[in-house]
Parts: C-alpha cells; structure tokens; sequence
C-alpha cells in the first residue's frame, strides 16, 4: 500500500477538502472526459447530495464546482480571476473551458442542491452532467469526495480499495504492526522508511523541493493569519482572533508574568491562523483535511519556535512519518467528517502530529506510534457538527486543542520504552466503527449537535 507524501497533504483553498478542493477535482476530472468524448456539446448541470448539499453553501460547494467546471483548479488558484470568471458568468451563463466549445451554464437552475436523493456510495455525492442542443444529459458521472481532496467515480468506488499498480516500494506496510515489524527488520525510522517509498516512486530532489513547498505554504499560513483581523465571512460574524492573541502573547514575552500553561495560547494561536485562513476561503495545506489544516502546522512551528535544539532540517522527517500515520488511518478507515466525524480529521491530524514531532525528538519507531496511538485514542467519538455548514464553529479552536493533544502524546510516549496496552491498529479499527455507527447528523451536515443547539446568526 503506498500513499505519497502528496497524496496525502495537498496545497489548495479554503474551508474543506472534501466540500471545496473535492468538488473541484471531480469537474477537473469531468471535464477531462468530455474532451475525451465524441459528443458534441452545449451545456453543464450539476447536483450535490448527502452532505454536500446540507453544507454546501457553508463550504462553498456550489463555488468550488463552478470554478472547476470553468477550468479553475485548487493549486494555482487565482482569486481575482475566480471572482472576475463568476461575474462574467452571472450575466452571460456561458463558459468555455480549455479545449471545449462555449457551454451554456445557468448557476441559478444548474447548480442543483438536492435534499432529498442521498448517493448511496458515500455522504459526500455528485453528479455531474454534460447536455446536447436540446438540453438532454448526453454524459453523466456520479463523483464521491471521499475526504482530504481525495476524488472517486461511482465505478471506482464500487471497486473497492483502489489497486496499487505503480513500481514496488521496499516498505509496502499496510498497518502499523507491519511498519513497525519492517523498521525493526531493517534498522531504518519511520521517516527513513517513507522516503525510500517515495524516492521508488519518484526522486530524492523532488521530494526535498516538494516537502520544502508543503512546509512554507503552512508557514506562510501561519504568518498570514497571525497577521489579520476583522470579520470572517458566511454569516456567523465569528471574529478573527489569531492576531489579538498573538499580539498579546509577544507584548509578554520577556516579563516573567506569564504562567508555563501560556505556551499551550502559543500552540492554539498557530492553529487558529491557519484555521481562520481557511475559513476565509485562502491558500491552505490539507493535512490529512483542510477542516483540520492547522493542527500540524501548530505543532511543527511550535517545534521550532519553542523547543531547543530544533532545526528546520528535520521538518521533511516530521512531514513523512506523519504521512505514514496519514496512510494508515486513510486506508483503514477514514479521514473524512462525513464518514466518520471529526475524529476522521482533526483525531487524524492530532495522532500524525504526535508522531512527527515525536519522530523529531529522537523517539523510536515503537514510541512514535504510541503517540500516535495516544492523541487518536483521545478524540475518539467525536463529531462534526459545524455551526451553519461553517468550517469555523467549533473548528477553528478544535485545531488549537488538537496541536495541543498533540503535543502532549508525543512527550508522553518519549517518557516511555514505546510499549502500551492499545495498538495503534486497533485504535484507528475503533475509529472506523465508532463512525461507521454514528448518527449521520453528526457527520458533517450541520443536522445535530452543536448547529442546531447554538443560533446561527
């Protein structure tokens, strides 16, 4: 089983990589089979389902798959140009996508939100539909965004768990009784073990430059956030509050005022930047979602911000070990809200942040997953239930307390011999069947829980 280091985290746009980045894949993708197709053309329709409709206009759904629908695509995205390509739309309901005739699009009629129809292969379903002259569907495809920005069709799906049919890795672990088997075997870390795979699968130079980007685009996230204020949008009039935190925390440093509990507001800050970014519809990293981007951001810049001895040299090592976790949880249950809650994104995020930055203080493979273990056990059981369909209540301090958790794991399973009673296996297994039996109104829809216990204006 190989999932790369990019597979895993994905520059895109904000608030959601399965309701924003996903959406945009699936009409990159649709697109792509048009112009593979002998038919000839005249319009565009699209409907979102399950819990993409529910919460769609929250995480700018609709958005997304009408920018993609017109070309646009989450890692070179332009702003202005989005904007200037929608108003241009709104009036003419034309667009013409490269290597395609002028399609007719009306948003108003085309983008269909359906309530009622739910997809039966995942919560988070599309189609997507390609119309003739007279406006009857001549093309159709059924897209699940099954989390993290990850993209499948109806017949893929159906499939089961996609085949790996690229060149062979020497670490092909699929649990994490097998990696820590092959680590023990081969004398390599974690880290050491993931590069190998990637470098079999690509080269030494583009990993380095492709890590080294991942890092500054968190980084520059951070910066950005911790340098705004004023209202995010959607509605909720939720304030920015990175930058007052931040503020204040500097004008204290150096007066001996502060207590040491002060440094989990420096933790928290990081990840409330980035998450407030990301609400804001910027440049994010999904790490493994974008619900959840702040976490390891967080915990790595609190690594080099705070801890002695740190070193930006060790943030690839950081990178790939938490991509191995990434792994384990995505190909043995889920890192997707709408499928299992938010212990599938932000639980995720909190044990691959564990095991980075216990990788980076020298624990061993044992006590890197223990750590992992450790911050995914303690947050079992939660759920996702935005406010509004808003990637902001209560996830913008969820990612806060999660680098915190982190953080915590990690300096627990370092003051351990890596042994424990639960499995990092049958953890993330636990995981799976905790979502699998949670009511789907705490999935993602903004049907319980919180959303519908606090006002939405």
């Amino acid at each position: 089983m190989f999932l790369s280091v990019f597979d895993m985290f994905k520059v895109g746009i904000g608030p959601s990589s399965s309701h924003t980045m996903g959406p945009m894949v699936a009409a990159a993708r649709f697109l792509d089979m048009m112009r593979a197709s002998p038919f000839e053309f005249h319009g565009l329709r699209a409907s979102l389902h399950g819990s993409l409709a529910f919460t769609g206009v929250g995480h700018a759904t609709d958005r997304a798959t009408i920018l993609g629908l017109g070309g646009f695509v989450a890692h070179d995205y332009d702003d202005g140009k989005a904007e200037a390509f929608l108003a241009d739309l709104a009036k003419t309901h034309s667009m013409q996508p490269e290597g395609l005739p002028a399609l007719h699009f009306d948003p108003k009629a085309d983008m269909i939100f359906d309530y009622d129809h739910a997809l039966e292969g995942h919560a988070n379903g599309m189609v997507l539909m390609a119309t003739d002259a007279q406006g009857d569907v001549i093309l159709r495809q059924v897209f699940y965004s099954i989390g993290g920005g990850f993209v499948v069709t109806e017949e893929e799906l159906a499939q089961g768990k996609a085949t790996d049919e690229g060149d062979p890795v020497p670490f092909p672990f699929k649990s994490a009784a097998e990696m820590l088997t092959m680590a023990k075997s081969s004398g390599k870390s974690i880290a050491e073990m993931k590069r190998s795979n990637e470098i079999a699968r690509g080269c030494s130079e583009s990993l380095s430059k492709g890590t080294a980007r991942l890092w500054q685009v968190m980084n520059d996230c951070i910066n950005r956030g911790l340098e705004r204020d004023g209202i995010l949008p959607g509605g909720l009039n939720v304030r920015r509050r990175a930058k007052g935190i931040h503020d204040a925390l500097q004008a204290e440093r150096g007066m001996n005022l502060t207590a040491p509990h002060t440094i989990n507001d420096w933790m928290s800050v990081y990840a409330m930047a980035v998450n407030e970014e990301n609400a804001a519809g910027g440049q994010v990293v999904t790490a493994p979602t974008n619900g959840a981007a702040g976490t390891m951001p967080a915990v790595i810049r609190y690594y080099l911000d705070h801890v002695p001895g740190a070193s930006e040299s060790h943030v690839e090592d950081f990178l790939l070990t938490a991509a191995a976790i990434a792994g384990l949880v995505k190909y043995n249950a889920s890192i997707s809200g709408a499928e299992a809650g938010c212990q599938a994104e932000v639980g995720s995020a909190s044990a691959m942040s564990a095991a980075g930055l216990c990788a980076v203080m020298g624990g061993t493979p044992e006590q890197v997953e223990n750590a992992a273990e450790i911050a995914l056990e303690h947050h079992l059981g939660m759920t996702c239930d935005p406010v509004k369909g808003l990637v902001q209540v209560p996830c913008i301090e969820r990612n806060g307390l999660a680098a915190i958790k982190a953080v915590s794991a990690a300096s627990l399973a370092l003051r351990g011999d890596g042994q424990h009673f639960v499995p990092l296996d049958a953890c993330i297994e636990t995981m799976r069947q905790t979502g699998a039996d949670m009511h789907d109104k705490y999935k993602e829809t903004s049907l319980g829980g919180l959303a519908v216990n606090v006002p939405n204006c």
